[in-house]
């Protein structure tokens, strides 16, 4: 499989696109060649502390003209799996505000009282409390589901703590990790990617900084890996890793003269 082979690329945001609120250098220039070659973009973030709408605006500010069509998140991609295995059951949604409207977009019933479900995802607003009703609730054997597995988010001054963290906190205290995870490399953000692209995995690139998640996201679902060194991933964590991507770039813009 080749680039010339890829009808859309499947790209990471934190790390890849930008650093904190603002683009890596070439990320436009990229975008614009890959809309000018007749192919199309993805943006696919586990991220679950924005939704979609705030991504747009973020990415309008960065001078990309786009739309939600273009964006999907890991808990837009969980609210789907929860309609569809949990139809009607009501969510304690460990998360801020934006991964709560889309709950609420999705009709999902979000209940801190009476939950028949613990969602966890990238909580911005936690706090202690939150903490310990999520972990009551765990040890209590609700089904528990978390957005994304990634550890850290990339910043323009280093790392903040991703969900992972909060998953290790989490089994520290109940001894259990979640029954399902969605965000990549899991099926459940897959399949939403192929469903909104409608093209098959050998027709899609993904495109991260992230070795455990964007590119085993790639190499488990038959489409092209590719590797940026902007974010997350350093020389050394490559060379120590058994998972080996089938490109690596430092940067989006570097694949310009590629495509």
């Amino acid at each position: 499989m080749a680039l010339s082979d890829i009808k859309c690329f499947l790209l990471d945001m934190d790390g890849t696109f930008y650093l904190g609120d603002r683009a890596i250098d070439g990320s436009l220039e990229f975008i614009d060649r890959v809309l000018a070659t007749g192919r199309d973009y993805l943006f696919l973030t586990n991220n679950s502390s924005h939704n979609a709408q705030f991504y747009v605006e973020r990415l309008r500010r960065m001078g990309l003209d786009t739309d939600r069509r273009h964006i999907l998140t890991s808990g837009e991609a969980t609210c789907a799996i929860l309609n569809a295995r949990f139809p009607g059951k009501r969510c304690f949604v460990l998360g801020n505000e934006y991964l709560v409207e889309e709950f609420r977009e999705a009709k999902i019933p979000v209940d801190a009282e009476r939950p028949e479900v613990v969602v966890a995802g990238f909580d911005t607003t936690l706090d202690y409390q939150k903490m310990w009703r999520a972990c009551d609730l765990v040890r209590a054997g609700l089904p528990f589901v978390a957005t994304h597995p990634d550890f850290n988010c990339p910043t323009e001054t280093g790392f903040m703590p991703d969900i992972g963290a909060i998953l290790a906190f989490i089994e520290a205290s109940t001894g259990r990790r979640p029954d399902m995870v969605v965000g990549k490399p899991n099926p459940g953000i897959v399949d939403a990617a192929l469903r909104r692209t409608g093209l098959t995995a050998d027709k899609l690139a993904m495109v991260g900084d992230r070795l455990y998640t964007d590119i085993e996201t790639g190499l488990q679902n038959g489409m092209l890996s590719i590797l940026v060194m902007s974010g997350e991933t350093t020389e050394a964590m490559l060379a120590a890793s058994t998972t080996i991507p089938d490109l690596k770039f430092g940067r989006l813009s570097d694949m310009i003269p590629l495509l």
